[in-house]
């Protein structure tokens, strides 16, 4: 569980860097966008490249951006 938090903060905040978008989310925001992400992620690009905690980093930081690109403008 503490593994998957922990992936889930890294991918939201790889994604907010990436896209410049979603930067007043807080932690937990990240954290969830971390996690919505890798599951979009990994349903559209499948589990390859480096795992970790069961995720699939590459495609799990790509659904984030995915996300955060549809539902966040900039600056907010």
């Amino acid at each position: 569980m503490l593994g998957s938090m922990l992936v889930g903060v890294l991918i939201g905040l790889l994604a907010g860097a990436i896209t410049n978008r979603g930067e007043q989310m807080g932690c937990f925001g990240k954290m969830f966008l971390g996690w919505f992400g890798a599951f979009v992620g990994q349903v559209l690009f499948g589990t390859w490249g480096p795992v970790h905690a069961g995720t699939a980093i590459i495609p799990s930081i790509l659904g984030a951006m995915i996300l955060l690109v549809i539902f966040w403008q900039r600056g907010s």
